[in-house]
């Protein structure tokens, strides 16, 4: 009931990402980048429907991300898979914001041409 299409699948690219892309267990849904804005779609079996939504909020005193999940349950399966995975969620989706902020700056340093030295 629960699994999918897993982490085997590989990236088009490690930081750009595209609607139409997939990441891990998710499929990009939509990438707006005026907006500072990413949705993604669960391709995991699941007893229902989820999404997750990752916008850069830009405030006064600093920048935050906002991690936004969504799930239509699917009947009374779906409803007690997700009040069950509840706490856990807590626990993953904090650790998935943590890794994006701290992980970005290695992979863009990464996929950067090498510096062109002028003669």
């Amino acid at each position: 009931m629960v699994g999918g299409v897993g982490l085997q699948r590989g990236r088009r690219h490690p930081i750009d990402v595209k609607a139409g892309d997939s990441i891990d267990f998710w499929r990009v849904l939509a990438v707006d980048r005026r907006a500072e804005r990413m949705l993604l779609y669960a391709e995991m079996k699941l007893p229902g429907e989820a999404w997750l939504q990752f916008r850069i909020c830009r405030e006064a005193d600093g920048n935050y991300l906002e991690q936004l999940a969504a799930f239509r349950p699917d009947g009374l399966a779906g409803r007690l898979y997700w009040y069950a995975m509840l706490p856990f969620h807590f626990v993953i989706f904090k650790g998935m914001a943590h890794n994006i902020i701290h992980y970005r700056e290695p992979l863009i340093e990464k996929s950067l041409p090498p510096p062109q030295h002028s003669q």
